[in-house]
């Protein structure tokens, strides 16, 4: 018989884990949607989009596992539209969602910054207690270093071929990066703490027209390197993370976005 676990079991693993209460965030975190009781398989992606439900569908999932979920703030409340086709395809076929915004960005281990230092082979800094060095809101930005001698150009050329995923790049090319900031998706507008906090080049997954002025002012180098392409790994990685612990089936599904 296959391996299940209940709906409030995994939400309690997550929370536990992920601690939601700690962040002020822009959504709710947690279970948004209720489906069945018992868990047997679980899908994970980036967005909780009609493409990524219906490829639950298609995998009889029992439940959704994103970062990016529903009920933002400041959003229309009316189910109507897309949100309307989303919802009423979920709660057809009972199937849960769960979303974790700023919770899955900080995770120490599974989290979206702590991946793509992995997956890039930055370095974090380290604090007297072994914590990874951070700043800005919520400490959700990294500092640390890129392995080895990189500037900017070479930084953008790793970024490109680890991702799959040309990046903006604001600053010369030829700059040496010796302090390296780092946090992924929308973050652009956390420049300012990365300067603050001493680092010389900043990459998050998004570009702004503000951020543009900010680097060429500042000396500073900054890398738009994909809101889709850089937090793609976090997610993947609490999927691992529950099928090493639970035994229950959980898989990526990589919904393509060029943003």
């Amino acid at each position: 018989m296959p391996i299940q676990i209940s709906r409030q079991e995994l939400a309690d693993w997550l929370n536990d884990t992920l601690q939601p209460e700690r962040f002020r965030d822009y959504c709710p975190n947690g279970l948004q949607v209720q489906g069945r009781d018992g868990i047997r398989r679980i899908v994970t992606g980036v967005t909780a989009s009609q493409a990524l439900i219906e490829a639950a569908v298609a995998l009889e999932a029992d439940a959704i596992l994103v970062h990016h979920g529903w009920f933002w703030k400041n959003e229309d409340p009316c189910i109507r539209g897309p949100k309307h086709s989303r919802l009423s395809a979920l709660m057809a076929r009972e199937i849960n969602l769960f979303a974790y915004h700023l919770p899955l960005d900080a995770h120490l281990e599974w989290g979206n910054n702590a991946q793509l230092a992995r997956v890039m082979d930055w370095v974090p800094d380290v604090r007297p207690d072994g914590a990874p060095r951070r700043c800005g809101p919520d400490d959700l930005v990294w500092l640390g270093s890129p392995a080895g001698n990189r500037t900017v150009g070479d930084l953008a050329a790793d970024i490109a071929r680890r991702l799959g995923r040309e990046p903006l790049v604001i600053g010369e090319a030829g700059r040496p990066v010796r302090r390296l900031a780092w946090c992924t998706g929308a973050a652009q507008g956390m420049m300012d703490a990365a300067l603050a906090a001493g680092a010389d080049c900043y990459v998050s997954g998004e570009i702004s027209e503000p951020t543009v002025h900010l680097a060429r002012e500042t000396g500073a180098a900054y890398i738009s390197a994909g809101h889709h392409a850089t937090e793609r790994y976090g997610i993947r990685a609490l999927g691992a993370a529950i099928e090493a612990r639970f035994g229950v089936p959980c898989e990526f599904v990589d919904i393509d976005n060029p943003v």
